[in-house]
């Protein structure tokens, strides 16, 4: 296991000040002020914010002629294919633009890229089967915006091409390299002006729908129906929960707990979430890999079908579906991830850069291996699966690598690659592993200090300090996830009056401690209760990293930690 560091934060501000103008204690003032939220038109829409302070989709640069565009082909009722994408946010994206265009009386289908056959986005043959179906308009959500010569293909066929994707535009230089298609909607194209680019595909096709629902007479209600597959979408793909990202997460999973979609309360009942009190951790673990199962062992077509079921019958056969395919991913990514550790443990424990290569294992699961190996061990990690052509990977990084910029270093040794900072694809040959594996690590620059992994703290504060009042301000901070995480909190010599090791598992360490004044505070740890044992040896003082919560239970109400880290002092 990779070392942890604790670190402080220490940004400033007049805390005192922003907890008398806003109502807070001083303790949330840093919280927002550590999450990079200054000023007080900021702080006020951090608090307070909601749907109404979403931007307008007309800031997107070319919403104007999509809409248009659309408007008229629906008006004279020609054949309009949405081509989405294989993942989470490519379902959900398509769902948002299928629903709103059959709403709006569209003749419409939809299709999505087989993960393995096809790979990622539109394809030479997708454009060809369009040709053949006698499709007019191509409407791409979550790709096209790097389809060059695919979108080529499609206007050779006279096809109309609309765009709208969120990743990063391909450059020459400071050139941008955009598609032939008639309207492109991404705002991460250097001549858009959207106020916060980092949206998902789903958000971008949802902001689309909303200009199409203004310009074409439909009530705010109806697209406020398509809120909650936003806001899955969002946490599915990982977006940072800032700005309006969280504003749509923070609402939609208020929509969620009502959600009207069969298939979403099917999944619901079969995974024993109650959607009244869902948070983006439950979509994140739980509802997100089921939906993205399909995709990965399957077809993506499985989920976008469950949220079109029409009937009970149907949404449960296809929510028992994807809960077994999950199933089934998550006992081959434990096994895969166990043969993957103990080849880093042992064959390559000295390399800086994992390139690890599982020749076995489903090409689908290379990225969630490669995030564990890099967790784990906190270095870069590259998994590599056999696939029909040639050996195919998958990358996860550390802030320190900027894993897109090293694989060009190495270009030559690879078929195909792509990605950014912290994550990357790629292909290559079997024969070229072993070089690729080396030059990696000699061009590396890595340093011991950089796999040593950082676990901040927000602000030091004493369990005595909490109460039921500052436990249920911190909600207002919520939804947590990505770029907006949930508050850590640091004690030192907190003393042990009482530890027990409970579960089945004895996975659950249940304490009770003391800080200073003498007061008991309820602790919870989640680790292997018998090492912990083991590793306190009877001593009474420890340091913790700790959340503070509520335990309800049989109608009571208790104040408690939950333990995040822990150090023992040395003797």
């Amino acid at each position: 296991m990779a070392e942890q560091i604790w670190m402080l934060q220490t940004k400033r501000a007049d805390f005192d000040g922003i907890a008398r103008q806003f109502g807070i204690d001083p303790v949330t003032a840093r919280v927002i002020r550590n999450r990079g939220i200054e000023g007080r038109e900021n702080i006020e829409r951090y608090l307070y914010g909601d749907l109404d302070s979403l931007y307008s989709p007309w800031l997107l640069k070319d919403m104007r002629p999509a809409v248009d565009i659309l408007k008229r082909k629906l008006k004279e009722g020609q054949k309009i294919r949405i081509v989405g994408d294989y993942d989470i946010d490519g379902v959900c994206s398509t769902y948002i633009l299928y629903q709103a265009l059959k709403r709006l009386g569209g003749n419409v289908d939809y299709a999505i890229p087989d993960r393995i056959k096809d790979g990622y986005g539109i394809n030479e043959s997708m454009i060809r089967a369009a040709a053949e179906d006698g499709i007019d308009t191509i409407l791409t959500c979550d790709n096209g915006i790097s389809a060059f010569s695919q979108i080529q293909t499609a206007k050779d066929f006279r096809m109309t091409v609309i765009v709208t994707d969120h990743h990063e535009v391909p450059a020459d230089g400071e050139r941008e390299i955009l598609p032939p298609a008639d309207a492109m909607i991404d705002p991460k194209q250097r001549s858009c002006s959207y106020p916060f680019p980092e949206i998902c595909g789903a958000v971008v096709a949802y902001k689309l729908v909303q200009a199409l629902y203004e310009e074409s007479g439909v009530s705010r209600e109806e697209w406020l129906e398509l809120l909650e597959f936003a806001a899955i979408a969002t946490v599915g793909d990982v977006m940072k929960l800032q700005d309006e990202n969280r504003m749509i997460v923070k609402y939609g999973l208020k929509k969620l707990g009502h959600t009207k979609n069969l298939g979403l309360r099917k999944l619901a009942e079969k995974t024993n979430l109650d959607l009244s009190s869902i948070t983006a951790y439950h979509i994140g673990f739980v509802i997100g890999p089921c939906l993205n199962a399909g995709g990965r062992l399957q077809t993506a077509k499985l989920a976008l079908s469950m949220f079109l079921a029409k009937d009970e019958e149907t949404a449960e056969e296809l929510a028992q579906e994807l809960k077994d395919l999950n199933d089934m991913r998550k006992d081959m990514t434990e096994h895969w991830t166990a043969e993957a550790k103990v080849l880093a443990d042992t064959q390559y424990r000295n390399d800086k850069v994992l390139v690890i290569f599982l020749p076995d294992c489903h090409e689908s699961l290379a990225g969630i291996i490669a995030g564990r190996l890099r967790e784990y061990c906190q270095k870069p990690a590259i998994v590599l699966t056999r696939s029909e052509e040639a050996v195919k990977g998958s990358g996860r990084s550390i802030e320190s690598y900027h894993m897109f910029q090293k694989l060009s270093e190495v270009k030559d040794l690879m078929l195909k690659f792509g990605g950014h900072p912290m994550a990357a694809g790629l292909s290559l040959l079997e024969e070229n592993i072993d070089e690729f594996r080396r030059e990696l690590n000699e061009r590396s620059g890595l340093t011991e200090e950089d796999f040593k992994a950082k676990l901040w703290i927000d602000v030091p504060m004493p369990i005595d300090y909490i109460n039921e009042r500052l436990v249920e301000e911190l909600k207002i901070l919520e939804p947590f996830g990505q770029g907006n995480e949930k508050p850590l909190f640091a004690q030192k010599q907190v003393r042990i009056r009482s530890c027990r090791v409970i579960g089945k598992n004895k996975n659950v360490v249940k304490l009770v401690l003391e800080g200073g004044s003498g007061m008991p505070m309820d602790g919870i740890l989640f680790t292997d209760g018998i090492a912990f044992e083991e590793e306190r040896a009877g001593r009474t003082v420890m340091d913790i990293i700790y959340y503070p919560e509520i335990n309800e239970y049989n109608g009571n109400r208790k104040l408690q930690v939950v333990i995040r880290n822990y150090k023992f002092p040395f003797a």
